[in-house]
């Protein structure tokens, strides 16, 4: 079995899928890993670092000549990449975040080329699962990533001081949506000072945000409806997301900072906080809006980039686990790590759809689509 291990394309992206220090345990599974070179320079892996954990270094074209070809951003997540579907051969596993429930012609396009696709954004929210599931992986860097970026533009510190010169109030943090993310971010507002609030549509969260430090705010319209089987947020009608606006304003006036966190797999961001919120926030607060990517929470985000309105800092930074390149290609590796360990018995590929874990992943097989998901988004 041949691994290859992609360079990735996407602008700014400074991943990479398998760290050098994971290429041992690949080949114990029985792989033959070529990298192709550079992968892993924008996070700090050299060539050397890969051939001398047993990999081999090759061309892109040599690297997607493999059986199993591993991305960050997969063909469908990156659209600059998808020219790599015309060389990789018939039969060959992609495995990847794919985004095939937003992208999904994509995935048809890869079904038709024959080639075999695990998307892991699709991975189930069930405990065996946990080692596996890259959203929460990434989601973690995110969270604590976005405090910081908030304290670097906030005009206060976070923490209360008591000095000489007087006494300064601690910093009032309002974390939206409590998912893996969310929880980071409370953590890290809470280890630098502030005091921290937040708030989800999911009762049972309240019991981890204080587990963390933070305070839940009730707004009365939580339910446990907001989440689908598998753990994913599910998209609630205007009428609900109108009410929780208007509630959410008394918090929004008082606070310093916003985080918010709040994404549904394959559709735009809702819109949490609208023009007239944020003209209603304190002068020199800031929103850092990790759902930038997604259209946005703020209504006002402007995706990749980071301006004032209204006297209120506005941050729609995307990529934010590309930004911290070294952990997070660590976690990520791991997490492909383990799921390659379902795909491999007795040294060979075996693709068991009988997996809760392969078959929820699994997109494209024998030139069809067959993930129901997916299959959905297509209209199928």
């Amino acid at each position: 079995m041949r691994l290859g291990i992609m360079k990735e394309t996407f602008p700014g992206e400074r991943r990479v899928s398998i760290i050098p220090q994971v290429v041992p345990a690949l080949i114990k599974m029985g792989f033959e890993v070529v990298v192709e070179s550079g992968a892993g320079l924008e996070a700090y892996y050299s060539d050397e670092d890969y051939k001398n954990a047993g990999a081999s270094i090759g061309s892109r074209n040599e690297a997607l000549n493999s059986d199993v070809i591993t991305y960050v951003r997969a063909p469908g997540a990156d659209r600059n990449n998808l020219s790599d579907l015309e060389k990789i051969k018939s039969g060959s596993i992609i495995v990847g975040m794919t985004e095939p429930l937003a992208n999904p012609e994509v995935a048809k396009t890869i079904a038709s080329k024959g080639i075999t696709s695990f998307s892991l954004e699709l991975m189930p929210r069930i405990t065996r699962a946990q080692s596996m599931d890259v959203l929460s992986s990434m989601a973690t860097i995110a969270g604590y990533k976005a405090v910081l970026i908030a304290a670097e533009h906030l005009p206060k510190v976070f923490p209360m001081f008591m000095t000489a010169a007087g006494n300064l109030m601690a910093a009032k943090v309002f974390v939206l949506g409590v998912g893996v993310a969310g929880l980071q971010a409370i953590a890290t507002a809470k280890r630098l000072g502030a005091v921290v609030e937040a708030y989800d549509v999911r009762p049972e969260v309240k019991e981890q945000v204080q587990s963390v430090g933070g305070k839940f705010i009730e707004l009365g319209l939580e339910t446990k409806e907001a989440s689908d089987k598998s753990g994913y947020a599910k998209a609630m009608s205007e009428e609900f997301y109108q009410k929780q606006r208007e509630m959410m304003l008394r918090v929004l006036e008082y606070s310093d900072v916003v985080i918010s966190t709040a994404s549904v797999p394959g559709k735009k961001a809702p819109i949490l906080i609208t023009k007239e919120m944020v003209e209603r926030m304190k002068p020199g607060s800031v929103i850092v809006d990790l759902a930038a990517e997604k259209g946005g929470n703020c209504e006002l985000t402007k995706p990749g980039e980071t301006y004032e309105y209204n006297s209120v800092k506005i941050v729609g930074i995307i990529n934010l686990p590309s930004t911290v390149p070294v952990h997070a290609s660590q976690m990520y590796s791991n997490n492909i790590k383990n799921f390659l360990s379902l795909l491999v018995k007795d040294g060979k590929l075996n693709i068991n759809t009988s997996d809760e874990i392969i078959s929820s992943t699994l997109v494209t097989k024998d030139g069809e689509v067959v993930n129901q998901l997916v299959k959905k988004a297509l209209g199928e």
